[in-house]
């Protein structure tokens, strides 16, 4: 059984990866999670889970917690301002059963305003059927309908802001950002070394589960690992580590810039890369992704 999946903000059962929760201690908690040997999109790499699905686990626990314990009305959204993710390479090799995960999470520095929780930080330490699998922070806001129309203005309006997208240009091959298939493939080429367009394809059944008001994080967070995978590769690499910060809204009817650098390494495909995403002259997320060796 998962949680409902009301709770993590997705529309699909089969994308609901946590399976409780539970209070562990003062400001703890225990969050458990299951994740399949095999994924649409967050598939296995070379034998090992994909990084990302740490994180998109991380992502769900946050609405959880925020709608269950810290009495966040449903319609209450939540919005990443960063993200610092470190996962123990031995610890993701894909087995023949189904991945358990829990993450012992302490949340600190919660902010309320009215007695509705405004901003909160979560300090995570996650193991895998008992081995330690990764740690990680995070801090976030929380906005009310109300609040969060004002913030948008327009662009609130998610059914009419998918409507205005861009169109969704050619992507580079499959194969350089570690991809089978043109469909999971989120940036396209440009003439410049390093530098891509990013692809915010609206119809994916999974990086758009439901209609969204702006690019998803876990769409930047997926370019990101493109982005390292393209100047890391050609073999497959892991993105075992990512320091993220979201700095604005990603909007879908104006195009954005993926720029990466490898700041470190790239033999036997361990280093690290920088990755930065500008919309319209101004930086919008930023992240710095470790890379190992998948393999």
């Amino acid at each position: 059984m998962t949680v409902p999946r009301e709770y993590v903000h997705r529309a699909a059962v089969a994308e609901v990866f946590l399976t409780g929760w539970r209070q562990s201690g003062p400001d703890l908690w225990t969050v458990t999670a299951q994740w399949p040997r095999g994924h649409s999109f967050y598939g296995p790499v070379a034998g090992y889970h994909d990084p990302l699905l740490f994180s998109e686990t991380l992502r769900q626990t946050v609405p959880l917690l925020s709608h269950t314990v810290f009495d966040a009305p449903m319609d209450h959204k939540q919005i990443w301002q960063n993200l610092r993710v470190a996962l123990e390479p031995e610890a993701l090799r894909a087995e023949s059963t189904p991945a358990s995960v829990e993450l012992h999470i302490r949340c600190t520095d919660i902010e309320r305003r009215g007695g509705a929780m405004r901003r909160m930080r979560m300090d995570v330490t996650a193991t895998r059927d008992g081995r330690r699998l990764a740690v990680a922070t995070t801090s976030f806001t929380n906005h009310g309908r109300a609040l969060y129309r004002r913030l948008r203005g327009s662009y609130a309006d998610a059914d009419a802001a998918m409507a205005d997208a861009v169109a969704l240009p050619l992507p580079v091959r499959p194969e350089l950002v570690g991809r089978d298939r043109r469909h999971d493939v989120v940036l396209a080429p440009t003439s410049a070394e390093g530098h891509w367009q990013l692809r915010v394809d609206t119809l994916h059944p999974i990086v758009f589960d439901h209609p969204n008001d702006h690019a998803p994080g876990m769409l930047l967070l997926e370019a990101a690992r493109q982005a390292a995978q393209a100047l890391q590769g050609p073999a497959p690499v892991l993105a075992v580590g990512m320091e993220s910060s979201f700095h604005r809204y990603v909007e879908l009817d104006a195009p954005a810039w993926v720029e990466g650098v490898s700041l470190s390494g790239g033999a036997g495909g361990a280093g690290l890369v920088r990755v930065a995403i500008e919309q319209e002259g101004a930086l919008a997320f930023e992240c710095v992704v470790t890379t190992h060796p998948a393999g």
